[in-house]
């Protein structure tokens, strides 16, 4: 059986509710930021592969590609966790990971079985995992990007101002606000507060940017920021096309 935890609880949480539970059967912790460094974490994946713990509790780490024969069950913890957030990816990388965590279990000569814990039984990428309908969820995670006019479909870059202080970031923020472009193809959205609001010891804001595919995203964002000014102090940067929208 393997544990994928929710970033709500510690893999260690479910190590001492394992132990609770099943205090007869071996259990290991998977996960790659545990003491030891990769000299413990090659041990622990060789006696997994060779079935000595019964139970393993795994970060992401355990979808990677690692072959375990003798493990028969997967538990996906929280699994809808990672569709929250807003991210543009969010589905699109909640399907690999649980796909291929799932990928782990009947590897060998005996069959597996998966269980997902979810609250949204009715998200399209849940019901493609349930499914297994690989190519039913890349076209209507396609058709819905589509629609919105979200990559491939169109554009979107991130405006992130920081600053050590925080009435500093947000009315640097609030300027650029105000100052936005106005034209047909481009839409700018905020400030608000960024994801992760504070950073290293900075308070952060962002805007979003939209456009159509065919506008100049770097010449029109370009253009904006120069025609505003803000303290040494502050940061503004720029991330065109944003894997993350922390």
């Amino acid at each position: 059986m393997s544990t994928a935890p929710s970033s709500h609880t510690s893999e260690h949480d479910y190590a001492w509710e394992v132990a609770t539970l099943f205090p007869d059967a071996g259990s290991v912790v998977l996960s790659s930021d545990l003491l030891g460094g990769t000299e413990r974490l090659r041990r622990e994946l060789e006696a997994v592969a060779r079935g000595e713990p019964q139970i393993v509790i795994g970060t992401q780490l355990v979808s990677k590609g690692h072959n375990f024969p003798h493990l028969t069950y997967v538990g996906v913890i929280d699994a809808d966790l990672g569709l929250e957030g807003g991210d543009l990816r969010a589905a699109e990388r909640c399907f690999q990971q649980i796909s291929q965590v799932a990928g782990r279990a009947g590897r060998g000569e005996k069959p597996g079985r998966v269980f997902i814990q979810t609250r949204m039984l009715n998200a399209g990428v849940i019901r493609a995992l349930l499914s297994g309908d690989t190519e039913r969820f890349y076209a209507a995670e396609a058709e819905s990007r589509r629609h919105a006019e979200a990559p491939p479909y169109g554009r979107f870059a991130a405006v992130i101002v920081s600053s050590e202080s925080p009435d500093q970031a947000a009315e640097t923020a609030r300027r650029l606000g105000k100052s936005a472009p106005q034209r047909d193809g481009l839409h700018i959205y905020g400030p608000a507060p960024a994801p992760l609001a504070q950073l290293r010891g900075h308070y952060r804001h962002r805007l979003l940017v939209h456009a159509a595919r065919g506008v100049n995203v770097q010449g029109a964002i370009r253009h904006w920021l120069g025609s505003v000014q803000w303290p040494g102090s502050v940061r503004v940067s720029v991330d065109i096309d944003p894997y993350s929208f922390m």
